[in-house]
């Protein structure tokens, strides 16, 4: 039976590794190691339940939910052969690995629309500007804005709930970055949790509720779950792969890699896995993010079959950059 990403349940994540279509037989197997980004979760697990079907049992792919910063601990402590990134991966990090001795490449796989979300009960905050967002989420705000009309006078005085990444995550990393001005700059009174799982259900289940995560999660849920418009100057958008195309969806349209350590690309297990990554984009859809363009993934394709190592980002964090920007900086790697 196919796994749903969807149903993944939360004392499974809680586990920090997810096996993915074990076989039944017994016999030695080649495996490969993967854990990160809860935004991620998603391509990966598609890809590896597919690799494995294709592979026959000869290989085992587990993936680990740990969020993005986790991930970065066990990457570069050389625990896992792979790592999941919902943003590239930041200076100390970069620290922490050269001193392991761990060399990486960094593989873009798709673009996320970062999307905040409230109850469909909600009639007043259907988009939103990116002061308000602020307001309501600055550090500033902890035990101060604790209502609604706090944030939009024009917004009911009903009680303000709200849910997001915890701080290990990369997607707490990159919305507090993007929307006030600093990586980990927030209130801390919020529900916290890496398992986006428990953010969707906290926003189903309250009607005064917002939260954020990765697209994918709004989109498995949309029927009980409205995405709000953010508006950074221009009006209000949307979240949707077509605004992240376009570029109209800022500054929460995002980039989401995999990092492989060199010695892992050095396994024909490994080394056909990420090829298999760069060549079904179709996969990305399928779990509602967005596939990059043909010629990125041969450009990955290309940089990771020479061995590329590095990071285009150096170390720092990335706000709003398109998919075109994206493929300017990858083409200098």
């Amino acid at each position: 039976m196919k796994l749903s990403w969807q149903q993944i349940t939360l004392p499974a994540l809680a586990l920090g590794l997810l096996a993915v279509g074990a076989p039944g037989r017994a016999q030695a197997q080649a495996a490969i190691k993967i854990d990160g980004s809860s935004t991620v979760f998603p391509i990966s697990e598609a890809y590896a339940e597919e690799f494995q079907i294709q592979k026959r049992g000869k290989v085992r792919v587990t993936v680990g939910v740990s969020g993005t910063g986790g991930g970065f601990k066990k990457f570069c402590r050389g625990e896992t052969d792979m790592a999941n990134a919902s943003r590239p991966i930041l200076a100390a990090e970069m620290e922490a690995c050269r001193k392991a001795g761990i060399k990486y490449m960094e593989v873009p796989v798709a673009f996320d629309a970062l999307t905040v979300v409230i109850n469909p009960a909600n009639t007043w905050a259907k988009s939103m500007t990116v002061a308000e967002l602020r307001k309501m989420w600055e550090p500033a705000a902890q035990g101060r804005i604790t209502s609604w009309n706090q944030v939009n006078p024009e917004f009911p005085k009903d009680k303000l709930m709200l849910f997001g990444p915890g701080a290990d995550s990369g997607t707490f990393d990159y919305f507090t970055e993007a929307v006030n001005g600093k990586a980990k700059a927030s209130r801390g009174d919020f529900t916290a949790s890496e398992d986006d799982n428990t953010l969707v259900q906290g926003v189903e289940s309250n009607k005064t509720a917002l939260g954020y995560f990765g697209y994918a999660y709004y989109a498995a849920h949309k029927d009980k779950l409205t995405a709000v418009a953010i508006d950074n100057g221009k009006g209000p958008v949307s979240p949707s792969l077509e605004n992240v195309t376009n570029g109209t969806y800022n500054p929460l349209s995002r980039p989401l890699f995999v990092y492989v350590r060199d010695t892992s690309a050095n396994r024909a297990e490994v080394r056909e896995f990420v090829q298999f990554m760069l060549t079904n984009g179709n996969l990305v859809s399928e779990v509602g993010y967005l596939p990059l363009p043909k010629s990125a993934y041969d450009l990955a394709r290309k940089h990771f079959q020479a061995g590329k190592l590095g990071t285009v980002f150096g170390g720092r964090p990335q706000v709003g950059i398109t998919i075109e920007q994206l493929q300017a900086l990858e083409g200098k790697l």
